[in-house]
């Protein structure tokens, strides 16, 4: 799995998901830092990511483009370092990897996890 990190998260999140074998890299080192929502999904999907973010919006933008990918990890905790949520993260995402390479929203809070299957589906009347 390869994890694009968002700008709202720290750096140093590459060297943990790195270190159970996953490919990471922050958007700062690849895009413009005030870069829209759309241009980091644009890319993500595109090259094969998993967006990581604290940003709500990633799961607006899937809910109202309807897309299959890419997948989104959309952490809820204000503590949202490494340090505070390293090894706790990665056993999530490891439970959910497949999922995330197929195409999900993973919501992770302090009290649970819920993982939604992409594209959206709209309930038709």
């Amino acid at each position: 799995m390869k994890i694009l990190i968002d700008m709202n998260l720290s750096m140093k999140w590459v060297p943990v998901f790195e270190q159970h074998g996953w490919h990471a890299v922050h958007w700062r080192n690849i895009g413009k830092p005030h870069a829209s929502d759309s241009t980091i999904m644009a890319w993500a999907r595109e090259n094969g990511y998993v967006v990581f973010t604290q940003d709500l919006d990633f799961g607006t933008l899937l809910a109202t483009t309807y897309v299959q990918k890419p997948s989104v990890i959309q952490i809820r905790i204000q503590n949202a370092l490494p340090k505070n949520l390293g090894t706790w993260l990665v056993k999530i995402l490891q439970q959910h990897e497949k999922s995330l390479q197929n195409g999900a929203l993973l919501t992770v809070d302090e009290n649970r996890t819920r993982i939604r299957v992409l594209p959206f589906q709209t309930n038709s009347l």
